[in-house]
């Protein structure tokens, strides 16, 4: 099923808005969430096909709410993109290890994160 509906987790209005921008003129529907709880919310009542997500929010840092989705049987099949200005190798491993399907440092390259949308449709 092609992925339509996209969940961004970032407590920045900034990227919010930038990576909404990239989805919406690319044919997505978007929802958004500023924190973790707030994105658990939205993933149970909305099912999103995709969520992206960022790492440093206040609360839960999206490495602990990547990991309580993967764990979660019911939501474990949504596959989540970390969008984080943590640049380090370290912390891209330790998102894959959460269970994220792939890592892109901010700012995030629009062309770059729709293809990898593209692969994860396929």
């Amino acid at each position: 099923m092609a992925i339509q509906k996209i969940l961004i987790v970032d407590d920045s209005p900034t990227e919010r808005y930038y990576l909404t921008d990239i989805l919406v003129r690319n044919g997505f529907t978007v929802t958004t969430a500023e924190n973790g709880e707030e994105a658990l919310a939205k993933i149970r009542a909305d099912r999103p096909q995709l969520i992206l997500m960022d790492v440093v929010m206040p609360g839960a840092n999206g490495f602990q709410i990547t990991r309580s989705i993967s764990r979660d049987p019911e939501l474990s099949s949504v596959p989540i993109i970390i969008c984080s200005s943590k640049n380090q190798e370290t912390d891209r491993i330790w998102g894959m290890r959460q269970g994220a399907k792939d890592y892109f440092v901010k700012p995030v390259d629009g062309p770059a994160l729709l293809a990898r949308i593209a692969t994860l449709d396929a």
